[in-house]
């Protein structure tokens, strides 16, 4: 699997289903589908015909300290055999305490003890569905407590430690560094890049700080004072992401790369025109030497 794909959306399904472009893949959230039937379980067996899938997971709490649950383990292995995923991704934070799902990616403490107990974690998911997993990294807005190392030390010695792979979120990473004022390429030089297996592009929104309403995107960065960037996967991706994105791909190599939207979606027609900008973009960094 390779090249430039779309994250499935119920929004579109119908539409992308009928007209069948050409898309290199489809990335599903298992969480959407596992235990649903119906016309959810025939609308998979459509795009599996269609295109080739990859599974992103929302659910599973890797940082979290709740025991990984069993059952929805099993159900994950067997849905992950069921639509031929390579791997399965899911995110490096907390999204559940005490039984509760807290619809949030939450993070968790970059400290040293937090680095064995989450590789165990990942190390018990993998060994649970059968098949490689992959973290992704989040977009955050504030750190829980004292920090010992950077968020790219602390992705690079969990990766190691569990022997998993990087699902890198270059969205993300570039909200991050905006909101906290550190330098993306030196993030980028940090991460574990020999261990990408997929990357996600998407766009976010400026919003001001305090009042929470959507303003106007910053020109320079003298204009970012009381402004943060949220990551709503509710715009095209900017030009800065897109830039990202290529020189990082020209350092790991082709791997596919998958393009969200979730709010805001517009015409399928202007998805698959994004799809054609990132593919360009592919198919330029990755004819370069890596």
């Amino acid at each position: 699997m390779n090249g430039v794909g779309l994250g499935l959306r119920w929004d579109f399904v119908d539409e992308l289903l009928e007209k069948k472009p050409a898309l290199d893949f489809v990335e599903i959230s298992p969480e959407n589908y596992m235990g649903r039937g119906g016309y959810y379980d025939e609308a998979l067996d459509r795009a599996r015909e269609l295109w080739p899938i990859v599974t992103h997971g929302l659910t599973m709490s890797i940082g979290g300290v709740d025991p990984l649950r069993e059952d929805y383990l099993k159900g994950l292995a067997a849905f992950l055999d069921r639509v031929k995923s390579p791997w399965h991704s899911d995110h490096l934070c907390f999204s559940t305490f005490g039984g509760v799902v807290l619809h949030d990616l939450l993070p968790i403490p970059f400290k040293e003890a937090e680095v064995g107990r989450v590789a165990d974690r990942i190390k018990r998911a993998q060994d649970a569905i059968g098949r490689p997993m992959a973290i992704e990294n989040v977009s955050f807005y504030l750190h829980p407590g004292k920090r010992e190392m950077s968020e790219a030390e602390f992705i690079a010695r969990v990766c190691d430690a569990a022997d998993c792979g990087l699902m890198l979120d270059v969205n993300n990473a570039y909200v991050n560094a905006t909101n906290f004022g550190f330098d993306v390429d030196a993030w980028m030089a940090t991460v574990p890049l020999d261990r990408v297996v997929q990357m996600h592009v998407a766009g976010h929104d400026w919003f001001t700080e305090g009042e929470w309403k959507a303003t106007d995107v910053p020109r320079d960065a003298r204009e970012t004072d009381g402004k943060l960037i949220v990551d709503t996967h509710g715009a095209d991706c900017c030009d800065d992401v897109l830039a990202l994105l290529e020189r990082t791909l020209a350092k790991t190599g082709p791997v596919p790369v998958l393009l969200e939207r979730d709010q805001a979606i517009p015409p399928l027609s202007e998805l698959l025109a994004e799809i054609a900008k990132v593919k360009a973009i592919w198919t330029r960094a990755t004819a370069k030497p890596a």
